[in-house]
């Protein structure tokens, strides 16, 4: 008889039945099974999905891998994250008024990936620009189009989704960190569908599913679904996506009718 097997095992299948560790704290980021969340090695809440160590490799539910690896939407370049000097634009401006000093580090983190304001404001703020100087600059570059929140998040669900898989929950999670309104959240993840955020599980397990082959059948489910769950997808819904492909390979799934499951 299976004995009852809670979801948060699905989510940190590694980890021993009573330890703590709580819930999945979001998404991550994420192309194999490892952990979304930014407290595990691996892809990071950030859109960082580039592989920790070792040598390049392909394959996996998050897509080919290998080559030199493209920035992906809204990630930091290399210049945003590192030690190197800044813009032409923004050592000129460095010496005189600090909405101009403001205006050249907006351009110049606005150019080549979109930004939230917060994440602007944040920028700013790190830089010592007074904030009633950087609320003003942020409102003029709103006026402008040139931050526009909810066209980020639209965007932000479009490509997470299509190339990282991420479920509706992990979306919401992801832009939440980046500082979107809760409405503009709720809007760009409500384009994504229930059939259509099926569809993705569906093939994010037929992906892993062959390297699953020869584990033991418990073992198969707690990889597959627990792969699902911290990409953000619905306990009932990543049970029966696996369910599913199981039984298309005549596996026995009976035993996901008892009440555990």
């Amino acid at each position: 008889m299976t004995r009852r097997t809670d979801w948060a095992e699905y989510v940190h299948p590694d980890t021993p039945r009573g330890a703590g560790g709580g819930a999945d704290d979001g998404p991550a980021p994420a192309g194999d099974d490892r952990p979304e969340g930014g407290s595990h090695r691996g892809e990071g809440t950030d859109g960082d999905d580039r592989p920790r160590g070792g040598r390049a490799r392909r394959g996996g539910d998050g897509g080919p891998r290998g080559g030199r690896r493209r920035r992906g939407f809204g990630e930091p370049s290399a210049q945003d994250e590192g030690t190197s000097s800044s813009s032409r634009a923004e050592q000129e401006a460095s010496s005189g008024d600090p909405a101009e000093r403001a205006r050249a580090i907006c351009l110049r983190l606005l150019t080549g990936t979109p930004r939230t304001r917060k994440q602007l404001a944040d920028a700013l703020r790190k830089r010592e620009i007074p904030d009633e100087v950087a609320e003003e600059v942020l409102s003029r570059f709103e006026e402008v189009g040139l931050i526009n929140d909810g066209a980020f998040a639209d965007a932000w669900v479009e490509s997470r989704h299509h190339g990282r898989g991420l479920a509706r929950r992990a979306l919401a999670r992801e832009l939440r960190t980046k500082g979107v309104d809760s409405e503009l959240i709720e809007e760009a993840v409500g384009r994504l569908d229930s059939d259509q955020e099926e569809e993705t599980a569906r093939q994010l397990v037929a992906r892993k599913l062959r390297s699953t082959r020869g584990l033991d059948r418990d073992k198969r489910l707690r990889r597959l679904a627990g792969m699902l769950a911290r990409k953000g997808y619905p306990e009932g819904m990543a049970l029966r996506v696996v369910r599913q492909a199981l039984e298309e390979e005549g596996q026995d799934t009976e035993f996901l009718d008892g009440e555990g499951f």
